[in-house]
């Protein structure tokens, strides 16, 4: 379908509207929370019988510690080493971007290691896993409640799925682990409703800087990725598309400041037009 300009006009005004703070406000409109109708569960249950614990002796792992430099040494890393990353520090990166530390009120809202919009943390994580230390290829899904992932299906070969979900970006293909941030949309309109979705797109980017912080931290890299197909990826995990659905995803890797310059020549095209 060709759009015309007036219609792509239309369209960018319309989307902007999503980022206004000031939306209009109606006198009568009351939330599901307001409501008191029944609140939406913290996480998503279990999909498998059987789970896998992650370790959380961190202590273990060489951690940068000087915060200064994680924040000056964060960058986007689209080359990966293809060396194997070990299962604690797959932990490491999970209990840093969605780790539960406690639960609010008997079952009210979860404090994690994030922020979110009245603590509704939205987001489930899925993830492609291959090459990680004691774990089958495969699809995962993590469990933020008791810190273990469960494996959705093993399957040895994941870049051809990969390149096609990610929109033909075949680096991320080397990967080893992509996370997969689906949104669970009752989970914030329950309590915000019509003006639920303008904060998650905020707390989408709460998510992935701690999982860019934790990853310099501990000497990998990654790049989050926006250019994602949700219908396929919500076909793969298993997803309706409607009440949960993939919306972004962030591949994560090991890394070598050796690389460097094949990090540079993404941006070649910079140099080249004269940009």
């Amino acid at each position: 379908m060709k759009l015309t300009e007036q219609q792509i006009r239309e369209m960018i005004a319309n989307r902007r509207m999503i980022m206004h703070p000031d939306m209009e406000e109606y006198e009568d409109y009351q939330t599901d929370q307001q409501l008191k109708r029944p609140q939406p569960p913290l996480v998503k249950a279990a999909m498998r019988e059987t789970a896998i614990a992650l370790p959380l002796d961190f202590e273990k792992l060489k951690i940068d510690n000087d915060f200064l430099h994680v924040i000056n040494s964060r960058r986007s890393h689209r080359v990966y080493t293809q060396q194997q990353m070990t299962l604690r520090e797959l932990s490491f990166l999970l209990w840093c971007s969605q780790g539960v530390k406690e639960i609010r009120g008997r079952s009210y809202a979860t404090i994690r290691t994030v922020p979110a919009g009245g603590a509704r943390h939205p987001f489930e994580v899925y993830l492609t896993v291959q090459n990680v230390e004691g774990l089958k290829n495969g699809l995962y899904h993590y469990l933020p409640m008791k810190h273990q992932i469960e494996c959705l299906e093993e399957r040895e070969e994941l870049k051809d799925f990969i390149g096609r979900a990610l929109e033909g970006q075949l680096w991320a293909a080397k990967a080893n682990v992509v996370f997969f941030y689906s949104f669970v949309a009752y989970r914030a309109e329950w309590r915000y409703g019509i003006y639920a979705h303008r904060m998650c797109m905020a707390d989408a980017g709460h998510v992935t800087e701690n999982v860019y912080l934790a990853a310099t931290a501990i000497g990998l890299g990654g790049c989050a990725v926006g250019a994602v197909d949700g219908p396929l990826c919500d076909e793969v995990f298993g997803l309706d598309g409607d009440e949960e659905f993939i919306f972004y995803s962030m591949p994560l890797g090991t890394v070598s400041e050796a690389d460097r310059q094949k990090e540079k020549d993404f941006y070649r095209f910079v140099e080249e037009e004269g940009l």
